[in-house]
């Protein structure tokens, strides 16, 4: 059952995170968004293709220079060819920013959520972007990926009584399976970004959410242990790749 939930997961997370700026290359998805999350400008090995792996990738490549961005490929259990990381690797291209995704099986509403503020996807990618000091680029790109992304954008904050900030996300209902998105905290360790989350999920449950997935940094153990305390548990792992250096 886990497999199949972290599968769902995957496929969608590809819907949330589309950027109107992707294509398809003999059956990879090359995304070419110019925001700072790197899943909406890397290529998605998603199937086997017909070319030989070199021309794949120059063909991408080219796509990439063309859109003025760096090369990266994501890589997951699902990638195309199953050797594809072995191969990149021979080639020398370095893996970096590895992220787990976790998964919440059965999903159960706190009885009595935090209130949340909702937000347009303009001011919700200003605000997140602020927090992370994003380029006014990143932000623009970012309002426009989860403004057209072919599932519908809920971006909420949370607010203390006299309106001032404690922390923000956004979530992705997809039938039964709901996303948690850029989860950000004005404050950091004071408890706000895990009431957030419970909120969030509270609201996805209403709306006919039952299981949850979310992604974090494989390194951030704090992260991970908020997340652990709402249930959710590790379904597996990827990373990127690149033949220039480490990516930011």
């Amino acid at each position: 059952m886990l497999d199949a939930l972290a599968l769902r997961a995957e496929l969608a997370g590809l819907d949330a995170s589309a950027p109107p700026q992707q294509a398809d290359i003999d059956g990879w998805l090359i995304r070419l968004s110019p925001g700072k999350a790197k899943r909406s400008r890397c290529i998605n090995a998603l199937r086997q293709g017909t070319l030989p792996l070199d021309e794949l990738l120059a063909r991408c490549q080219r796509a990439y220079d063309a859109a003025g961005l760096p090369l990266a490929v994501r890589v997951t259990p699902w990638s195309q060819p199953a050797d594809l990381d072995a191969r990149l690797a021979a080639k020398g291209w370095g893996a970096f920013d590895a992220a787990d995704v976790m998964v919440l099986a059965t999903l159960t509403p706190d009885p009595a959520p935090a209130a949340l503020q909702p937000l347009d996807a303009t001011a919700y990618a200003a605000l997140v972007g602020g927090l992370r000091g994003s380029s006014d680029t990143a932000i623009a790109a970012h309002a426009e990926r989860i403004a057209t992304a072919p599932v519908t954008y809920q971006g909420f904050a949370l607010n203390d009584a006299g309106g001032a900030l404690l922390a923000c996300g956004q979530m992705v209902v997809d039938g039964e399976l709901v996303g948690l998105y850029d989860i950000a905290s004005a404050q950091p360790r004071q408890g706000h970004g895990e009431r957030l989350c419970r909120a969030l999920l509270a609201l996805a449950h209403q709306q006919g959410a039952r299981q949850a997935y979310l992604q974090v940094g494989s390194d951030n153990a704090v992260a991970q242990r908020l997340y652990a305390r709402l249930g959710f548990v590790f379904a597996y792992r990827y990373h990127y790749r690149s033949p220039e250096a480490v990516l930011t």
